[in-house]
């Protein structure tokens, strides 16, 4: 029984690992960015590199910094960022099944919770893969995440801007490639669908990471009745929703 479980968790891990280093590689040009971005603004080096390893959370780390080189206020940047790592909530609540385990544990895996990892675990049907997705995805992205900041920091501007070479669409790409499939009925599509359009309108307006909470009012539009499907029954006959 136990051999058969090693080979399960080889076979789950061996399967994974090609997409998970490709975002890993996306993680780390976003990285280095920051800490690249962040000493050429002023930032000292040591302090973006703890707060990469503390917060692992590159929305929140970019607008921290963002705000706190532009003469923000202390009280501003942390209600900033705390705002922008609001959207972890419905993660938590979205994992539930797969934080399980000690105390310890669950605490280790919350540090891990970020959308890349929250990702992999929801493009798997099953439960042990999904916990098996969420660890190896959660572990090997915060293994790449801090030192990825302090080869940035410690390269300053050579790095340049992501923008200037298209490769800050890595990320949001491989996420693309990752929700699609959970794309199977119409109030998932329209929650979908209204989330990108607020995003797009709003990224314009509000802080930089700010979009992504409003487009999390997306998530409305499933609770919205569709004409001809029934509530809590899925498209396919026999699949609850």
């Amino acid at each position: 029984m136990r051999s058969t479980k090693r080979t399960n968790r080889a076979s789950d891990t061996a399967r994974l690992l090609p997409a998970v280093t490709s975002m890993a590689l996306a993680l780390v040009v976003v990285g280095a960015s920051l800490g690249a971005i962040a000493v050429s603004s002023g930032a000292p080096l040591w302090l973006v590199t703890v707060m990469a390893a503390l917060v692992f959370a590159g929305g929140s780390e970019f607008l921290v910094v963002g705000l706190a080189t532009a003469g923000a206020a202390p009280l501003t940047v942390l209600l900033g960022g705390w705002l922008l790592n609001a959207r972890h909530l419905p993660y938590g609540l979205a994992m539930g099944d797969v934080l399980d385990g000690g105390l310890w544990r669950r605490l280790l895996g919350s540090h891990l919770l970020v959308d890349e990892a929250v990702a992999f675990a929801l493009a798997e049907s099953e439960p042990r893969r999904r916990r098996r997705a969420y660890w190896v995805a959660g572990t090997t992205l915060y293994a790449v995440w801090a030192p990825s900041v302090l080869l940035g920091g410690l390269l300053g501007r050579g790095l340049g801007d992501p923008q200037l070479f298209g490769l800050d669409a890595a990320l949001p790409a491989g996420l693309l490639t990752l929700v699609l499939p959970a794309v199977r009925d119409r109030p998932t599509a329209r929650a979908v669908l209204l989330g990108c359009l607020l995003a797009v309108l709003t990224v314009p307006l509000l802080e930089e990471g700010l979009a992504v909470l409003v487009a999390l009012l997306g998530t409305a539009a499933a609770l919205l009745p569709v004409p001809g499907v029934r509530r809590g029954a899925d498209v396919s006959e026999g699949e609850a929703v």
